[in-house]
């Protein structure tokens, strides 16, 4: 089966400079281009199927198979299978713990990655997908807007990667000391930005790139998860992590903390793949548009976005929402305008959301370090906290797995603050003190963006 991509946007009529683009592309057109050339995201236009069979072969295998199996399942057509293997292979190098809380209640630890972050999984492969694609003798210049993890992640990824350079934006004030310590301190094929503004400032300034024509000719991408190439490696987690702990066929619940829904829509694909998940917990923080959408049936952006001590999920208009409406019956465009709703019910049938504030998310951190002895640290908290409302509210007593989505070391100290205690460094950030690096500073303003993008990025190798 040839699976083709086509735009979120294909059904948006009437907007002042949007074009809809109605064709399709191949899965190598889409993690090139990053972004439909009518600012909409690519979507796949059939979802391969697994059997039970098929996932609960991956027990007890290492997680590369699993990784294997998805790519497969997607890019066969695209890709030699010896090619997709030694991909993954190359990939997927460290450890992924499955944590046990109570009976029946797993944390599934994304921390243990070179970044301490759940963003390598996606960043590594893709990063390695786009070394193969990329057209001989050019360069691919990767844009990359970051609320906290995924600019290290990919900077990390895509370090030393021949003709690719990689631009990452992050908001100033809302990273912390040791997100910007390792955003700042890359180097070498990769520039960090630091933009006095919002995450969703930040989102923007890579949206207008992609969108002005006189940039094109730099070979633009992205490594966002507006980047299909960033959403294919975050099913393969919700598959590994089911073959490691169910029965066959048993239904399982997932929850997800949720900021620009990358990850959430990569369960959300899993369970279309035929994933047995009964309900897809997709917990926010104070910036609580879609909880507040599954309430009312009405959407409204949070416009500035909330800033929150789960920094990563500070987001006020997720872009990845264009996703999951299309994939529910409906549009809406990175403004956040929505031009046909999604079929409600059928939404609320498979996600629950809530919004969870600081003041339940530190208490969440203590809870459960206080009665399970296990570190959470603020996202992963969220995402506790959104699990622990869900069954609150529904009784629902099925196997359930909650994504931590960094290492609470990245965190020291607020979980010093509320735990007193340091969290021990994972290997991956032993040295990080001894790295040098600095930021460039920029405003939010487009035109400053645009003139530093033309005076530093190049075109050939």
């Amino acid at each position: 089966m040839t699976i083709r991509y086509y735009s979120t946007n294909r059904h948006v009529r009437h907007v002042p400079g949007i074009t809809p683009f109605t064709g399709s592309v191949s899965f190598k057109e889409a993690l090139l281009a990053g972004q439909a050339p009518d600012e909409g995201l690519f979507v796949p236009d059939a979802i391969p199927q697994l059997s039970i069979g098929d996932i609960l072969s991956l027990r007890d295998k290492p997680y590369w198979r699993a990784a294997s199996l998805v790519a497969g399942a997607f890019l066969s057509e695209e890709f030699p299978s010896a090619v997709l293997e030694a991909i993954v292979r190359d990939a997927y190098n460290y450890p992924v713990p499955l944590e046990a809380v109570y009976p029946r209640a797993f944390i599934l630890r994304l921390d243990q990655g070179p970044t301490a972050s759940f963003k390598d999984f996606a960043a590594r492969m893709m990063a390695r997908l786009m070394s193969h694609c990329r057209p001989e003798g050019e360069r691919l210049n990767i844009l990359v807007a970051t609320s906290g993890d995924t600019g290290s992640a990919v900077g990390e990824a895509y370090k030393g990667v021949r003709g690719i350079d990689v631009t990452i934006l992050y908001p100033a004030d809302e990273v912390s000391l040791m997100q910007k310590k390792q955003l700042d301190t890359i180097g070498g094929n990769v520039r960090a930005i630091s933009v006095d503004g919002k995450f969703d400032d930040c989102q923007n300034l890579v949206k207008e790139a992609f969108a002005d024509r006189e940039l094109a000719r730099f070979n633009l991408s992205s490594a966002n998860s507006i980047n299909f190439g960033r959403i294919l490696p975050q099913i393969v987690y919700y598959i590994y992590a089911y073959a490691q702990l169910a029965g066959r066929g048993e239904e399982v619940i997932f929850s997800v903390p949720s900021g620009n829904f990358g990850d959430a829509l990569g369960c959300e694909y899993a369970r279309r793949m035929g994933l047995p998940v009964a309900r897809l917990i997709m917990p926010t923080n104070e910036n609580s548009e879609f909880p507040i959408y599954l309430e009312t049936g009405k959407y409204t952006k949070v416009s500035p976005s909330r800033a929150c001590i789960s920094n990563a999920m500070n987001v006020g208009h997720p872009s990845n929402l264009a996703r999951f409406f299309e994939l529910y019956g409906g549009t809406v465009d990175r403004a956040g305008v929505v031009h046909r709703y999604p079929d409600l019910q059928e939404m609320r049938r498979y996600i629950f959301s809530v919004s969870v504030s600081d003041e339940e998310t530190r208490q969440t951190i203590k809870s459960v370090y206080e009665r399970y002895r296990v570190i959470l640290e603020q996202h992963g908290a969220v995402g506790w906290a959104g699990l622990e409302a869900y069954q609150k509210k529904t009784g629902d007593s099925k196997l359930a797995i909650c994504l931590e989505t960094a290492h609470p070391a990245k965190f020291p100290e607020e979980i010093k603050s509320l735990l007193g205690i340091d969290p021990e460094l994972p290997e991956s950030m032993k040295d990080l003190a001894r790295r040098q690096g600095s930021a460039i500073a920029l405003t939010s303003d487009f035109k400053a963006f645009k003139n530093y993008l033309q005076t530093h990025l190049k075109i050939r190798e």
